[in-house]
Protein backbone atom coordinates (compact mmCIF):
# COMPACT_ATOMS: atom_id res chain seq x y z
CA UNK A 1 0.00 0.00 0.00
CA UNK A 2 1.25 3.37 -0.76
CA UNK A 3 0.19 6.54 1.02
CA UNK A 4 -0.43 10.09 -0.49
CA UNK A 5 -1.26 12.46 2.38
CA UNK A 6 -2.13 16.48 1.29
CA UNK A 7 -4.05 19.21 2.63
CA UNK A 8 -1.38 20.92 4.74
CA UNK A 9 -0.57 24.31 5.02
CA UNK A 10 -0.76 27.99 6.76
CA UNK A 11 -4.02 28.54 8.75
CA UNK A 12 -4.37 31.39 11.55
CA UNK A 13 -5.38 30.23 14.85
CA UNK A 14 -8.91 29.05 15.03
CA UNK A 15 -8.71 28.37 11.12
CA UNK A 16 -9.87 24.64 10.08
CA UNK A 17 -8.05 22.56 7.39
CA UNK A 18 -8.65 19.08 6.05
CA UNK A 19 -5.92 16.47 5.66
CA UNK A 20 -6.28 13.52 3.15
CA UNK A 21 -4.65 10.50 2.73
CA UNK A 22 -4.99 8.53 -0.74
CA UNK A 23 -4.50 4.94 -0.65
CA UNK A 24 -3.33 2.87 -4.00
CA UNK A 25 -4.12 -1.04 -4.39
CA UNK A 26 -7.60 -2.53 -3.96
CA UNK A 27 -7.17 -3.55 -0.52
CA UNK A 28 -7.46 -0.66 1.55
CA UNK A 29 -10.67 -1.78 3.54
CA UNK A 30 -8.24 -4.05 4.78
CA UNK A 31 -6.11 -2.04 7.15
CA UNK A 32 -7.04 0.34 10.35
CA UNK A 33 -5.56 3.96 9.73
CA UNK A 34 -3.90 6.35 12.01
CA UNK A 35 -3.30 10.05 11.57
CA UNK A 36 0.43 10.85 13.95
CA UNK A 37 1.98 14.24 14.05
CA UNK A 38 5.52 15.50 14.95
CA UNK A 39 6.57 18.44 16.00
CA UNK A 40 10.24 19.72 15.72
CA UNK A 41 12.15 18.36 18.91
CA UNK A 42 9.00 16.04 19.69
CA UNK A 43 8.31 12.48 19.50
CA UNK A 44 5.77 11.18 17.04
CA UNK A 45 2.20 11.66 18.93
CA UNK A 46 -0.42 9.49 18.46
CA UNK A 47 -3.60 12.08 16.84
CA UNK A 48 -6.33 10.15 15.78
CA UNK A 49 -7.54 6.60 14.17
CA UNK A 50 -9.87 4.57 12.46
CA UNK A 51 -10.82 0.99 12.32
CA UNK A 52 -11.11 -0.58 8.98
CA UNK A 53 -14.50 -0.28 8.67
CA UNK A 54 -14.84 2.70 10.14
CA UNK A 55 -17.13 1.74 12.73
CA UNK A 56 -14.33 3.18 15.19
CA UNK A 57 -12.53 6.23 15.86
CA UNK A 58 -10.10 7.96 18.77
CA UNK A 59 -8.90 10.99 18.90
CA UNK A 60 -6.44 12.36 21.47
CA UNK A 61 -7.39 14.51 24.30
CA UNK A 62 -5.57 17.37 22.79
CA UNK A 63 -7.29 17.59 19.74
CA UNK A 64 -11.14 15.92 21.06
CA UNK A 65 -13.94 17.60 19.90
CA UNK A 66 -12.01 19.67 17.14
CA UNK A 67 -10.41 17.25 14.92
CA UNK A 68 -12.61 14.42 13.33
CA UNK A 69 -11.47 11.28 11.05
CA UNK A 70 -13.29 9.28 8.63
CA UNK A 71 -12.97 7.18 6.04
CA UNK A 72 -14.43 6.40 2.69
CA UNK A 73 -13.07 2.57 1.69
CA UNK A 74 -15.11 3.56 -1.99
CA UNK A 75 -12.80 6.11 -2.70
CA UNK A 76 -9.21 4.53 -0.76
CA UNK A 77 -9.05 7.84 1.00
CA UNK A 78 -8.81 8.59 4.99
CA UNK A 79 -9.65 12.38 6.07
CA UNK A 80 -8.87 14.07 8.86
CA UNK A 81 -11.11 17.26 9.44
CA UNK A 82 -9.36 20.08 11.93
CA UNK A 83 -11.31 22.46 13.45
CA UNK A 84 -10.47 25.15 15.52
CA UNK A 85 -6.81 25.28 15.28
CA UNK A 86 -3.70 26.28 17.53
CA UNK A 87 -0.44 27.15 17.42
CA UNK A 88 0.19 23.97 19.13
CA UNK A 89 -1.11 22.01 16.67
CA UNK A 90 1.41 22.98 14.11
CA UNK A 91 3.58 19.64 13.18
CA UNK A 92 4.09 17.42 10.17
CA UNK A 93 1.03 15.50 10.11
CA UNK A 94 1.39 11.40 8.88
CA UNK A 95 -0.85 8.73 7.98
CA UNK A 96 -0.58 5.53 8.45
CA UNK A 97 -2.02 2.27 7.20
CA UNK A 98 -1.85 -1.25 9.62
CA UNK A 99 -2.91 -4.48 9.07
CA UNK A 100 -6.15 -5.43 11.13
CA UNK A 101 -9.51 -4.01 12.48
CA UNK A 102 -8.42 -1.99 14.85
CA UNK A 103 -5.64 1.42 15.18
CA UNK A 104 -2.82 1.38 17.22
CA UNK A 105 -1.13 4.33 19.04
CA UNK A 106 2.07 2.98 18.74
CA UNK A 107 3.81 3.85 15.64
CA UNK A 108 6.08 0.91 15.17
CA UNK A 109 2.79 -1.31 14.63
CA UNK A 110 2.26 0.70 11.39
CA UNK A 111 3.37 -0.90 8.26
CA UNK A 112 2.94 2.08 5.74
CA UNK A 113 3.59 5.52 5.67
CA UNK A 114 2.96 8.66 4.14
CA UNK A 115 5.17 11.01 3.36
CA UNK A 116 3.79 13.72 5.65
CA UNK A 117 2.03 17.12 5.24
CA UNK A 118 2.93 20.42 6.65
CA UNK A 119 0.64 22.14 9.11
CA UNK A 120 1.35 25.59 10.44
CA UNK A 121 -0.84 27.62 11.94
CA UNK A 122 -0.27 31.22 12.97
CA UNK A 123 -1.20 32.96 16.35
Amino acid sequence: VQLQASGGGLVQAGGSLRLSCAASGRTFSSYAMGWFRQAPGKEREFVSGISRSGGHTYHADSVKGRFTISRDNAKNTVYLQMNSLKPEDAAVYYCAARGGYYYEADPQMYDYWGQGTLVTVSS
